[in-house]
C-alpha cells in the first residue's frame, strides 16, 4: 500500500520559516520524480518546486531564491525548506511522487503565513 506522510505545515509569521517533510513508502518501482505542489483558496494546484531522480531540480518562479527542495533518496523523503514566507505562500501543500506507472498525491499540509 502507497503512503505518503507528509508533516511541518502550520501557522507562521510573514518573514518566518518552515520545513515540510513526505515520506513515501510501499510505491513499487524507481521514482521519477518528487516534490511539492501546492493549491490555494480559490486557485488552482500549482508546482511548488520537485526535484527529478538525476538530482536536477526545478521552482515555481514565485518561490525561488527562498524555497529549498531536498532529497533523502534512502528513506525515499523530500524536504521543502521554506524561508522568507510571505502571505501569499498560504495554502495547502500536496506531496507529488511520479513513478513509472503512475503518480501519487499526499493528503495535504497546510501552510498559513500571517502578515
Amino acid at each position: 500500500q502507497v503512503q505518503l506522510v507528509e508533516s511541518g505545515g502550520g501557522l507562521v509569521q510573514a518573514g518566518g520559516s518552515l520545513r515540510l517533510s513526505c515520506a513515501a513508502s510501499g510505491i513499487i518501482g524507481s521514482i521519477n520524480a518528487i516534490g511539492w505542489y501546492r493549491q490555494a483558496p480559490g486557485k488552482q494546484r500549482e508546482l511548488v518546486a520537485r526535484i527529478f531522480s538525476g538530482g536536477r531540480t526545478n521552482y515555481a518562479d514565485s518561490v525561488k531564491g527562498r524555497f529549498t527542495i531536498s532529497r533523502d533518496n534512502a528513506k525515499n523523503t523530500v524536504y521543502l525548506r521554506m524561508n522568507s514566507l510571505k502571505p501569499e505562500d498560504t495554502a495547502v501543500y500536496y506531496c507529488n511522487v511520479v513513478g513509472i506507472q503512475r503518480e501519487y498525491w499526499g493528503q495535504g499540509t497546510q501552510v498559513t503565513v500571517s502578515s
